[in-house]
């Protein structure tokens, strides 16, 4: 069972994976304004709040969590393979609309799946959830090969597979070029969204969870879900998940640039493979994810992972060296582990059975949704009307800005996080919305 819940975390993420990272370079490419381009980036936030109030509601009670999901995948996979073929503006926004309203509630699917047909979520969810790390890793590797000069390789005429290897990975495509070829992740993108549509419908059948009356009789799970804010160890995570997103997000959106400019200089075929490194340190992290939440708590838990962000931003201001910048990928699959993977056990182990999606979805506002929509609208200001005067960018200045707000919410955490202990033996949630 394991396995097979590990092989639907990997499609899920290598979809995620294999478009993300380069699109913030490939919109500029096509023409589109900057306004423009906020929109196409604001379509995943924007699709994680609706999918809060609509999508999380439908799967919560009235549909089967693998078909949700395979109907997903099937049409939101089409639209994403569509986007490698569409350059104009309009058609670009509502297919990347389509494949984000229907992709981001399949996030809190899996985890529901997941979490169904597991033993021991603390235990086990790290290792599931891996398969999805895995699968963004697989998602970006393969690109330092499809995004490379083959013309410049052909010219060198390199002897031996040691020499040809060597003038491949060293010949990444630059400008409008790398630009061009970028369409190639939708496509990849696109077929692994269909393949998961398929596998789907081989997963265990998890039905829809019905509202009942011991369990407060809301017909609107996530009534329920937004009514359990009023305990004020949720609502201080949700507003430190909002923080966290919009660190993370700045992340995403600034590291692409940062690693090809003047103070870094890494080739465009590496930008992927080098920010899949923290996917990489995120395996390791996933494994002893269920052993660090028993022997240092929630809370502790997710300070390590808040300030994670805050011990890289650091190093990017301050220390912008090559080989820090890539070393310190690293604490980025901890930052992830530490605190994103640990809210969705905490949602599963304190939630009503009833919302568990749906407040899983509540999370996902913020993390994917508001979160990423104020850092998806924010970054482009801060780098290019603040901190980039005559051309030239003040990378200590811009990261700062993100350093700061981690600190901020990893000292809201510590002295206001306390969520109550459930007694031994214990198996229902510690808090209810009614």
């Amino acid at each position: 069972m394991k396995t097979r819940l590990f092989v639907m975390m990997f499609l899920e993420f290598f979809i995620w994976g294999a478009w993300l990272p380069l699109i913030f370079g490939y919109l500029p490419s096509l023409g589109f304004t900057p306004g423009q381009q906020s929109w196409i980036l604001n379509a995943f936030p924007i699709a994680s709040i609706i999918g809060m109030f609509f999508s999380n509601q439908f799967a919560d009670r009235h549909f089967a969590a693998e078909r949700f999901l395979a109907f997903s995948h099937l049409v939101g996979g089409v639209a994403i393979l569509g986007l490698a073929f569409t350059t104009s503006f309009w058609p670009f926004m509502i297919l990347m609309s389509i494949h984000c309203l229907l992709y981001v509630p399949t996030i809190s699917i899996t985890n529901s799946i997941a979490f169904a047909n597991m033993k021991d979520a603390q235990e086990e969810f790290g290792i599931v959830r891996m398969g999805g790390t895995i699968g963004w890793i697989f998602a970006a590797w393969p690109f330092t090969f499809i995004l490379v000069d083959w013309q410049k390789v052909e010219k060198a005429n390199p002897q031996g597979f040691v020499a040809w290897l060597g003038e491949v990975l060293g010949s990444g495509l630059t400008g409008e070029a790398l630009q061009s070829a970028t369409k190639w992740t939708y496509v990849v993108a696109g077929v692994a969204s269909i393949v998961l549509a398929a596998y789907s419908m081989t997963l265990p059948h998890t039905p829809p969870k019905k509202s009942t009356s011991s369990e407060g009789g809301q017909s609107l799970a996530w009534v329920e879900a937004l009514s359990l804010l009023k305990h004020p160890f949720v609502m201080i995570l949700w507003i430190v998940a909002f923080i966290d997103s919009f660190v993370h997000n700045c992340y995403f959106n600034w590291t692409g640039t940062f690693l090809t400019s003047d103070a870094v200089k890494i080739p465009g075929n590496w930008v992927m493979p080098v920010m899949s490194i923290g996917q990489i340190a995120e395996i390791l992290t996933m494994f002893i994810l269920g052993m660090t939440l028993k022997k240092l708590g929630w809370r502790a838990t997710m300070i390590i992972g808040v300030l994670g962000h805050a011990l890289r931003f650091a190093v990017y201001a301050f220390m912008p060296q090559k080989e820090l910048i890539i070393v310190v990928q690293i604490v980025h699959g901890i930052c992830y582990a530490f605190f994103f993977a640990t809210v969705y056990i905490f949602v599963d182990e304190y939630f009503p059975k009833d919302v568990r999606t749906s407040a899983q979805g509540l999370f996902n506002v913020m993390i994917l949704g508001v979160g990423a929509l104020a850092a998806n609208s924010l970054c482009p200001y801060l780098m290019q009307e603040v901190y980039t005067k005559d051309g030239v960018t003040d990378y200590r200045g811009l990261f700062l800005v993100p350093m700061g707000a981690a600190i901020v919410a990893s000292l809201a955490m510590a002295l206001f996080f306390h969520p109550p202990k459930k007694e031994a033996g214990a198996s229902g949630p510690v808090v209810t919305g009614h």
